[in-house]
């Protein structure tokens, strides 16, 4: 049936031309915006997702500036730490020449001013951007990533950098409520210039008739059999004396018992003493500096030790170091103090109350750290009598008190003074310490550099997969679209060929009514 009022095929033809032009008009689109998904109409999930992955891109952008704004920074830093480890090391030159005694200290401590006066100024130079690590204790974090869970929620991640400091600032004595005395233990004894507490005593009882045998640090000594124990025991004194070892005297009591006094007066220096009598004299041996290794009357060999004449500060190598642990030796009445800071351990501390005790210049006073058998760090502190103001003795005390501001990494570089032969040894020991510190901070700064540049390069790279991630989901397949392209302009010219033949259907009835 034909119909002059209903035209199917050419409302067929009309809608297949519609959806035609409309696949078109979508192709065109893609090859002009080059994405198969520009907006959410086109698929609203995908669409959703592109745009959560491309906001985090643009976080990954800032994150990388962040990252070269603290590689510079920390860059910045671990040079001037190195510098200043250059510095230090050019001073232990002039403090291992100040060791001798025909040079002119003098013009070697203005040399050693100088370099303390540089190390000054590449410390407070070493800033970028108003930001400095070489000074100060208090950690500095570099935004790193942001971190996006399955739930959706974002975290951002930091690499925390710790500062170092490179001051020589004392620090401030801690004033709360935390007592860390018993951290701190210091010797009973007062600090005696005479040696008297580390004597050996030691006295002939008995009948004995067999020669002595004395042996100190590997030197052994014969002492004749005397009647007369008195005689006997002043001719081991004149041997002793006569090996000439520094630090060591001998003497006989004059008292008629048979005595031999063994004196050791060096500061930091034991000797070992042991004795055969022979088997038939009883020998009754005293330590006074050592009460655990008292020797009762005995017959046989026997062996002692004079231990050192300096007292000792021990810290309790159970005790944590925190950050403004405050620690104290008073020698003589004057306060030396060290303020520990963040990751220093018990060893920092000891050194750092050496260094504080160098600096104060204290006459006769000399000190050492060392460890003891219980791997405990002690504070050795020597008085060698030389203050006559001070009398025989100086008294030794110690404390502790947490709350504190730490002492600079350099504490004690400003009192180096190599103008005397005690300033000139106590330097020696404490530039080592200064050196190791500078090293130590170049060490971790670099570390941090090194951290925070894979850091950089692994955003870059993540940044890059994400951006080509994007790109699969929503851009548009050029090739595919280019075919596609030439297909509907096809199916357009037919739809537009069949439109038209279905429009001139109806012009045949008019031959009808002809």
């Amino acid at each position: 049936m034909t119909s002059i009022l209903t035209n199917t095929a050419s409302m067929v033809a009309l809608q297949t031309l519609k959806g035609i032009n409309n696949n078109l008009n979508s192709l065109q689109n893609e090859i002009s915006t080059g994405k198969s998904i520009s907006s959410a109409k086109d698929n609203s999930a995908v669409w959703a997702i592109s745009k959560v992955m491309e906001s985090d891109v643009k976080g990954f952008e800032g994150i990388s500036d962040s990252l070269a704004l603290g590689e510079s920074t920390v860059a910045v830093a671990r040079n001037a730490a190195e510098t200043v480890t250059d510095l230090l090391t050019e001073m232990k030159g002039k403090i291992v020449a100040a060791q001798e005694e025909n040079v002119d200290r003098e013009k070697i401590q203005t040399d050693i001013q100088a370099l303390t006066n540089q190390i000054k100024s590449v410390v407070g130079a070493a800033q970028f951007n108003g930001l400095n690590l070489v000074t100060g204790t208090e950690d500095v974090n570099v935004l790193a990533s942001l971190d996006r869970s399955s739930d959706g929620t974002v975290k951002a991640s930091d690499i925390s950098v710790s500062r170092q400091d490179l001051t020589t600032t004392a620090g401030v004595y801690g004033t709360g409520d935390t007592a860390i005395a018993a951290n701190i233990t210091a010797s009973a004894s007062a600090i005696d210039s005479t040696g008297a507490a580390n004597q050996l005593e030691l006295t002939i009882a008995g009948a004995g008739t067999d020669d002595l045998t004395l042996t100190i640090n590997g030197k052994s000594l014969t002492i004749a059999h005397n009647a007369d124990r008195d005689a006997m025991m002043l001719d081991a004194a004149g041997q002793i004396n006569a090996l000439g070892m520094t630090g060591i005297t001998a003497d006989e009591d004059a008292g008629g018992t048979g005595q031999l006094n063994i004196i050791n007066t060096n500061a930091f220096e034991t000797f070992n003493v042991s004795w055969n009598s022979g088997g038939t004299n009883t020998i009754a041996a005293v330590n006074n500096g050592d009460t655990t290794q008292n020797v009762s009357a005995a017959t046989g060999s026997n062996s002692n030790i004079l231990e050192q004449r300096a007292e000792e500060v021990v810290l309790d190598k159970n005790a944590a170091v925190n950050d403004g642990d405050s620690y104290r030796i008073s020698v003589n009445g004057n306060d030396f103090n060290y303020i520990a800071g963040k990751g220093e351990t018990m060893e920092d501390v000891a050194k750092g109350l050496k260094s504080a005790i160098d600096a104060g210049n204290e006459t006769g006073v000399a000190t050492k750290v060392t460890q003891n058998d219980a791997g405990e760090w002690v504070v050795m502190v020597d008085y060698d009598g030389s203050d006559t103001t001070a009398g025989a003795t100086m008294t030794l005390s110690e404390n502790g008190q947490a709350g504190g501001t730490a002492s600079g990494g350099l504490f004690g570089l400003d009192n180096i003074d190599v103008t005397t032969d005690s300033g000139a040894d106590a330097a020696l020991d404490n530039i080592e310490t200064l050196i190791q510190n500078s090293i130590d901070a170049a060490a971790e700064f670099g570390s941090s550099q090194s951290r925070i540049e894979i850091q950089s390069d692994f955003i870059g790279r993540l940044s890059d997969s994400l951006k080509a991630g994007i790109g699969t989901m929503v851009d548009a397949d050029m090739e595919e679209a280019s075919a596609k392209l030439q297909a509907l302009q096809v199916q357009q010219q037919l739809g537009i060929q069949s439109l038209s033949i279905a429009n001139q259907s109806p012009q045949s009835v008019l031959s009808l009514f002809r």
